[in-house]
């Protein structure tokens, strides 16, 4: 756990060593603002709620988390640095475990960074808080799902911009096997198991799950299986990265 939180704590510290953090966390709020108020439809749904807000985070997640997670890696490789961190005395899995958790609470910091929203509709009605900290949670939880696929991405290239698209479009992918059209045309002539399938590999359906209020203990082990998944995977690339 010391190893984990060293690392946890060179990576944190250094999001906000250069401008680049509060310039992501001042895009994303801002952007969560435009969505909320305008392409949502805040004030013209008369509603005590917060769903324009969470729906559009899995679209944001999509480009803004990847935007963090090709980092993790490919700058410690286009540096040398990662050359100097694979030499120290700790197991691959806590560095990764360490570089992943401090990206994953930078993001945190974000989205707690929203909690004005929150305020603002329970000044404005009476909203069911309990429905909105679970859509929170659900929202963490899948951008540590976008997180575990960047971070993995991250380690198999130097090149960011490559990691950044790789990331995109499978995180994409991901998206897309939930998405209503997808899920209609393999309802027109697949078994309604085929298409309930196809539905538990997307972000969108048990993100969606989790936005009704009810956190599901489904939900919760398909977001960790797949945290483990992609992390695992991630200490299969740096450990074959050492070994060549």
């Amino acid at each position: 756990m010391n190893n984990i939180k060293a690392i946890f704590k060179r990576d944190f510290s250094s999001y906000f060593a250069t401008p680049v953090a509060y310039v992501f966390i001042v895009i994303f709020l801002f952007l969560m603002g435009i969505f909320t108020f305008y392409l949502g439809g805040f004030y013209e749904r008369n509603q005590a709620d917060l769903e324009p807000f969470f729906r559009f985070h899995p679209w944001l997640y999509l480009f803004l988390i990847p935007a963090i997670a090709m980092r993790l890696w490919s700058e410690e490789r286009k540096t040398g640095t990662i050359e100097l961190l694979m030499t120290l005395p700790i197991p691959t899995w806590h560095a990764v475990m360490g570089k992943f958790l401090a990206a994953w609470a930078f993001t945190a910091v974000a989205i707690v960074l929203t909690f004005p929203m929150w305020i603002t509709v329970n000044y404005l009605g009476e909203p069911d808080n309990t429905v909105i900290l679970a859509s929170y949670i659900g929202s963490m939880l899948m951008a540590g799902g976008f997180l575990a696929i960047g971070s993995c991405i991250s380690a198999l290239t130097k090149n960011q911009v490559i990691a950044f698209v790789i990331s995109v479009v499978i995180c994409f992918l991901f998206l897309l096997s939930g998405f209503p059209l997808v899920l209609d045309f393999f309802r027109g002539w697949a078994p309604q198991a085929v298409v309930n399938a196809i539905a538990s590999f997307s972000f969108l359906t048990h993100f969606e799950s989790i936005k009704k209020g009810v956190i599901d203990i489904r939900d919760l082990i398909y977001f960790m299986a797949l945290i483990c998944f992609w992390l695992y995977a991630n200490v299969v690339v740096i450990e074959a990265k050492k070994a060549s």
